[in-house]
């Protein structure tokens, strides 16, 4: 299968837009979804925050947003799924406060996004459950052992 994955990185870090362009695709093809694009755009949490209290009403900072297109280009026939946004001073402190990688966390944050877009959820206990052992198996697929966080919270 055939994906893309755009980066916009307000870090500056080339190897971590390369990684996580890498770790979307890979979530891709896990679940086997058709060929498609998305874009991740990693940003700070005034970005975030002003994007949770547009989309969603809540007026703090967020990890991660998740917003799904679902439109197909025209031109090239191909999906665009949509916007994965993960806030990086977030990321950092959840990183710390588990005691891994800030990359790690940059890991289990996208895959949690792009499964957002391709419409996972953790809103009923059984979906929960599903999203948390598919996120924990991508990420022993990459070869991180961090904890997953309990979605059904």
């Amino acid at each position: 299968m055939s994906y893309a994955v755009n980066i916009h990185n307000e870090l500056g870090d080339n190897k971590i837009g390369q990684r996580l362009s890498a770790i979307g695709e890979k979530t891709l093809s896990t679940i086997k979804a058709q060929p498609g694009s998305l874009s991740i755009a990693l940003v700070d949490d005034s970005v975030i925050q002003d994007l949770n209290l547009r989309y969603r009403g809540f007026d703090w900072p967020t990890d991660v947003l998740a917003f799904h297109d679902g439109e197909t280009d025209l031109e090239s026939g191909v999906m665009y799924f949509g916007d994965v946004i993960i806030s990086i001073p977030t990321a950092r402190m959840q990183a710390d406060s588990g005691g891994h990688s800030l990359e790690s966390e940059l890991a289990l944050l996208t895959i949690h996004g792009v499964l957002h877009l391709m419409g996972y959820d953790h809103q009923q206990e059984e979906e929960a459950a599903l999203m948390g052992d598919m996120q924990a198996d991508i990420l022993h697929q990459l070869g991180l052992e961090i904890a997953v966080p309990d979605l059904t919270l």
